[in-house]
């Protein structure tokens, strides 16, 4: 599959960019092998919005790894490897949200994306002096880098990642996990910057509200 690349995408590769691309073009399995294990999560959760099912997003995901080694001698350099990438997920699995009649677009806001982030009984009501105060406010989180990095933290962000709704989790993940800025996001999925930065709040309140109960029960 064939993806244009805009001349406005961004700047030329980088060198690290550079040496991926050769290495990926020079046959090196192992440099594809970490690029699939880094990225193919983050793909997932993209794909995920636009079709019906993970097995049907974890299709697409393999279809773009195999778009991207049969058209990796068509890459230019005129945005970064990860955004080339990630636009041929994003179109493949749009045709495919298509075929399967259960399209999702990111640019459709749902009911996922509305009413408040934080829990309203978290703050004090009206009526009170301090009514839109915070009753309960977010406690800090005095804890050893050690502690803060543990297996068990991660593996119960990684739950409370994969529990946020599919366009949430799409924009966090390329956000917050892969590091792409707010644009490319925004051209990737289609969003209005709005729109991309609601979700993206919307997003980390979920995860912080998730690490904030589990330090609640590791106090208790």
């Amino acid at each position: 599959m064939e993806v244009r690349q805009s001349r406005t995408a961004g700047p030329a590769v980088d060198s690290a960019d550079a040496r991926l691309v050769r290495a990926l073009r020079d046959g090196d399995e192992a440099a594809f092998a970490g690029l699939v294990e880094r990225w193919t999560p983050t793909m997932l959760a993209v794909a995920n919005g636009y079709v019906p099912s993970r097995t049907v997003a974890e299709d697409v995901v393999q279809e773009t790894w195999l778009a991207v080694l049969t058209g990796l001698h068509r890459f230019e350099g005129r945005s970064s490897l990860r955004t080339w990438v990630f636009a041929i997920l994003v179109n493949l699995a749009r045709r495919r949200g298509v075929r399967e009649r259960r399209s999702v677009p990111f640019s459709a806001l749902t009911r996922d994306d509305k009413g408040p982030t934080v829990a309203a009984d978290r703050f004090l009501p009206p009526g009170d002096e301090w009514a839109g105060h915070w009753s309960a406010p977010p406690l800090a989180w005095d804890l050893p880098e050690s502690a803060a990095l543990s297996g068990e933290v991660r593996n119960r962000l990684r739950v409370a990642l994969d529990a946020l709704p599919a366009r949430q989790r799409a924009v966090v993940q390329l956000r917050d996990v892969l590091g792409l800025d707010a644009d490319e996001v925004c051209t990737l999925l289609d969003l209005a910057p709005g729109n991309q930065r609601v979700l993206l709040h919307r997003g980390r309140a979920r995860l912080r509200q998730a690490l904030e109960d589990y330090m609640n029960e590791a106090h208790t």
